[in-house]
């Protein structure tokens, strides 16, 4: 990791570790999604296992564009962002920071979330838990990476995959496979391309 990255990333997860701004934005929608969905489904039913899967990705995408979209805003705040595209550092740096720091900040609202999702939902997970494990952070990876409509083909395969292993009528490879690539082809395409977008007129 360089110095600038480095520098970068601790700058947003100082500010957030003070404001709690984009935390609480992140799990007030999030948490909305999930109660609004309880409600309107019987949550002991059968259905609710079936569905589960689209509940949590929703939750999870609006938690990633909430994070996503005020990261960028605090930059076009007082012109920072102007003063970052005259820094002699390599705008994919700034890009990648941000990425990671959004990672992170869906990964805690995701860990408070799930207690939370499981009981209101009444889960038992049919499929290999394990690969939860993969899903949840191959996805979350490609909501903080990007934006709508781009992220669609991530968001699908993220909620087959889910269902599928929530209950665990099939075999979730393909679609973790999907995410995978799709997170490879999209971070180095990003990366390479950041600077072009960043120094735009």
């Amino acid at each position: 990791m360089t110095s600038a990255l480095w520098t970068h990333l601790v700058k947003d997860l100082r500010i957030e570790w003070r404001s709690k701004e984009a935390i609480n934005s992140m799990l007030f929608f999030a948490l909305l999604v999930v109660v609004l969905f309880s409600l309107a489904f019987d949550p002991r039913g059968a259905f609710s296992q079936t569905i589960a899967g689209g509940v949590l990705t929703v939750a999870i995408m609006f938690a990633s564009v909430s994070s996503l979209n005020q990261a960028w805003a605090r930059e076009i705040r007082h012109q920072v962002l102007d003063a970052q595209r005259m820094a002699p550092t390599p705008g994919a740096e700034l890009f990648l920071a941000k990425v990671i720091a959004n990672f992170l900040f869906v990964t805690v609202v995701q860990i408070v979330l799930a207690p939370v999702f499981v009981v209101m939902y009444n889960l038992h997970i049919g499929g290999e838990a394990w690969q939860l494990a993969l899903v949840l952070p191959l996805g979350t990876w490609a909501l903080a990476l990007i934006l709508f409509p781009i992220f669609m083909p991530a968001l699908l395969a993220m909620v087959q995959a889910t269902g599928s292993i929530l209950t665990g009528d099939s075999d979730p490879a393909l679609w973790i496979k999907m995410l995978l690539g799709y997170d490879v082809i999209f971070t180095t395409v990003s990366l390479l391309l950041f600077d072009v977008v960043l120094h735009a007129e």
